[in-house]
């Protein structure tokens, strides 16, 4: 019965397996374990391996967060100048694009499951000798291993959940790239909660166990899930739906021109509230509601943002999320009362959260399948940098004006930019009639 169900289920073409395994009429051949032996793209398993990867992303994404949070009593116990702290995060984010790199290549030689492990062991190692550094320069570059660990949590479980679905792909790697921001709506009030009860350095330490036992078990989980099924690719993906009439590189060199100045006006508030509420009177617990805040929003954004682009296509959804970034950070300079201060958080979230995903429903509107992953990871490690130097940069002009009016404006400066290319790229969108 079974090497009948396999044979016509051989003879299907993807679209038509799944809905013929739901409906009962082929019986779906199963492996010597009692799991399917041919994995079909949208159904049961698909979805359950998504949430799996969704909970690892979720919790794997503390590397991006949890300097954001101490910032204030790291600095004040190692007597460091806000520019000189926000290194820390600079280092997290600078691991988390080289560490996606070299992810994303274990993962395409090796397998997802490898690529995942090797970052829960760098979480580990990195949180737990964050814990027990003696001085801040061991502290900081710790946080490259942290962020070179949170970076297999991310890039390559996107890349892999577009291999179990065909149907529902884009809404799958929505779901995957909202890990890191519902770790991030997570893990905020959870490390201050740990920080005022225990300390920094044992909060950091309890992360690092988080880290090693829950994501390894899940990681068994997944695992199991995964079998010895290979993923699927994308030899029969369709082509590029526009032409903007720009050489594939030029058209790189720009996208990763306008993802570093989005995410330089991007990392203003998400790496700074919490000090920021602090010189305000309002307190560190405060600003880590407020990230939270910031952040549950942006996982709204983050999929309404792919369903609205597949009505409107990347460059308009990106154009729209850019301007509305800009007036989010025109609100926060114009009022910093606490109500205010919640509010304008909570639409920044919602403004800037699909901004990312963007990029890459461009890149594989405008350029050819087979470089699409070359070219996504190129500009999300530009997006990368751009966080990096947002950071560092509005600790040095704090450090240098007393205020964070200025960073604020210098945001809005950099935001500017990202909208110029948005609006270059949108005035040279025309279909594409022949197929790339």
């Amino acid at each position: 019965m079974r090497r009948r169900g396999l044979g016509r289920l051989m003879r299907m073409s993807l679209d038509d397996a799944a809905p013929a395994l739901e409906a009962g009429l082929v019986e779906t051949p199963l492996n010597q374990a009692g799991q399917p032996a041919v994995f079909i793209p949208d159904s049961r398993p698909a979805w359950i391996r998504l949430g799996l990867a969704l909970v690892i992303g979720s919790i794997g994404s503390v590397g991006m967060w949890s300097v954001v949070v101490v910032l204030p009593v790291v600095q004040a116990e190692f007597a460091a100048s806000r520019g000189a702290i926000s290194l820390a995060f600079t280092f997290a984010m600078l691991g988390f694009g080289l560490g996606g790199v070299a992810a994303g290549r274990l993962c395409d030689r090796h397998g997802i499951g490898l690529a995942i492990a090797a970052g829960i062991a760098l979480l580990g190692l990195g949180y737990l000798g964050a814990g027990l550094a003696p001085n801040l320069a061991t502290f900081v570059l710790l946080h490259l291993a942290i962020g070179a660990g949170s970076s297999a949590t991310f890039g390559p479980l996107m890349a892999e959940a577009s291999h179990w679905f065909e149907r529902y792909r884009g809404l799958a790697v929505a779901v995957a790239a909202s890990g890191n921001y519902l770790g991030g709506a997570l893990w905020p009030p959870l490390l201050n909660w740990g920080t005022q009860q225990f300390g920094w350095r044992i909060t950091h330490m309890m992360v690092a166990l988080v880290c090693v036992l829950a994501m390894g078990a899940i990681l068994l989980l997944l695992q199991r899930r995964l079998g010895r099924h290979h993923p699927l690719h994308h030899q029969g993906a369709p082509p590029p739906r526009i032409d903007l009439r720009l050489p594939v590189p030029t058209l790189t060199a720009l996208l990763c021109m306008a993802s570093v100045a989005c995410c330089v006006a991007m990392a203003m508030p998400q790496v700074h509230i919490v000090a920021y509420c602090g010189d305000l009177g309002y307190g560190p617990a405060r600003g880590a509601e407020m990230l939270s805040l910031m952040l549950g929003f942006g996982i709204l954004s983050r999929i309404g943002s792919g369903m609205l682009a597949d009505k409107i296509g990347g460059i308009p959804t990106l154009l729209l999320g850019s301007v509305a970034q800009g007036i989010a950070l025109l609100l926060y300079l114009m009022f910093d009362g606490l109500g205010s201060l919640y509010l304008i958080s909570a639409l920044f979230g919602l403004f800037q959260g699909g901004i990312e995903p963007s990029y890459a429903i461009i890149v594989r509107e405008a350029m050819p399948a087979q470089e699409a992953a070359t070219r996504v990871g190129l500009v999300v490690l530009a997006s990368v940098f751009g966080m990096s130097l947002g950071g560092w940069l509005s600790g040095l002009i704090f450090d240098a004006t007393g205020s964070y009016a200025a960073a604020f404006l210098n945001g809005m400066a950099w935001n500017a930019l990202n909208i110029a290319i948005m609006v270059l790229l949108w005035l040279r969108v025309r279909p594409r009639l022949v197929p790339a």
